[in-house]
């Protein structure tokens, strides 16, 4: 009879590390395979390997049967409000946000903003950039654009190319947070 494999998800990692640790640490014998399993399951917020197995069987079966209306998590509205600080009111960035999710976010709105289907030199995207941010630092953004995936740009690094995907559902909230509702992403 082949293994069942059922996946677990782990909301924070900390907290299921130090509940591991402290679950070995109150046996006095090595844990066997069946006492590992209860211990690590228990950890992640199940009574017992058994609760855990009858969970995740349920939840495969309902993900079979539901259909799927979309893959969107819901945007994240208190880190589309501290990134839209770095904005004026015209929408252009003031500053760059030191926070990597708050960058990401901005990167997207960079994006929304540089046309689809259209080649740009580096003068070109430079120059477009610089309409959209006022600290003078396009070649920083245009490579992490590239570096982030949401541009392409040839070997030599002359021509630029918006690559086509879709944007988080923050991109949109930043957009309507800054009066820019409608959005060149869409």
């Amino acid at each position: 009879m082949p293994r069942s494999i059922f996946p677990m998800e782990i909301a924070d990692l900390s907290a299921f590390a130090k509940s591991v640790r402290d679950g070995i640490a109150r046996f006095d014998h090595k844990p066997s395979h069946l006492e590992m399993l209860n211990l690590l399951t228990r950890a992640a917020g199940f009574r017992n390997y058994q609760h855990f197995r009858a969970v995740a069987k349920t939840a495969d079966v309902i993900a079979e049967w539901r259909p799927v209306l979309e893959d969107t998590p819901a945007p994240d509205e208190a880190r589309v409000l501290k990134t839209a600080r770095h904005f004026d009111e015209e929408g252009r960035l003031v500053r760059w946000p030191g926070k990597r999710g708050q960058q990401e976010i901005c990167l997207w709105f960079l994006w929304s903003k540089i046309p689809a289907d259209r080649e740009f030199t580096e003068r070109q995207i430079s120059e477009l950039l610089n309409t959209l941010h006022f600290f003078g630092d396009a070649a920083m953004l245009r490579r992490d654009l590239f570096d982030f995936g949401l541009v392409q740009r040839t070997r030599d690094g002359r021509e630029y190319r918006r690559i086509e995907k879709k944007p988080p559902a923050e991109l949109k909230l930043l957009l309507s947070r800054l009066g820019l509702a409608r959005a060149t992403a869409a």
